[in-house]
């Protein structure tokens, strides 16, 4: 079974925020739930607290514990502690998946990110995120259509595994 998120796709939103989530994302989201067995609704967090992002992060119920462990392997009471706190747990939502394999996205979540009658996702390793299609060809694809053309011909991405620096 599929455990990250691969691929990319549009969907439209109705005037309720629901938004039907790539059927291989769910598939994701069912082998990362711990919980999860045939009949429930797999759960996920979205991450929304960073002001700079103009995207939501939704998180499996996996890889939001991953960070949750490294959150709490910080000093109690650190700056970076209660930071990522707030942005990771104050600001984010807890959800599930709906019958119809949707995610219901609240007003403000869709405002923040200027969401309106289309949403797209792209996979993201073990999380996906979801833009607002016109701001991510816009911003996002443009500035890695741009680094890219900064690089030689013969470049190899797989470069940089091995160096991550030269990003």
């Amino acid at each position: 079974m599929a455990r990250r998120f691969r691929g990319s796709s549009r969907h439209k939103v109705d005037a309720k925020g629901r938004v039907s989530i790539p059927a291989q994302f769910r598939r994701v989201l069912e082998a990362c739930d711990p919980e999860w067995t045939d009949g429930l609704r797999p759960q996920l967090v979205i991450v929304y607290g960073d002001h700079r992002r103009k995207f939501l992060e939704c998180y499996s119920i996996k890889a939001i514990d991953e960070v949750d462990e490294k959150i709490e392997a910080l000093p109690r009471g650190s700056i970076a502690r209660r930071r990522l706190e707030h942005l990771f747990n104050g600001q984010s939502l807890p959800t599930e998946v709906d019958p119809d394999g949707r995610l219901v996205l609240p007003q403000k979540l869709r405002e923040k990110i200027g969401l309106g009658e289309e949403a797209f996702f792209i996979g993201s390793g073990d999380t996906f995120k979801i833009w607002n299609p016109d701001i991510y060809e816009a911003e996002e694809l443009a500035d890695t259509e741009a680094w890219l053309e900064n690089k030689p011909d013969d470049f190899d991405l797989l470069s940089l595994l091995d160096n991550p620096e030269a990003v």
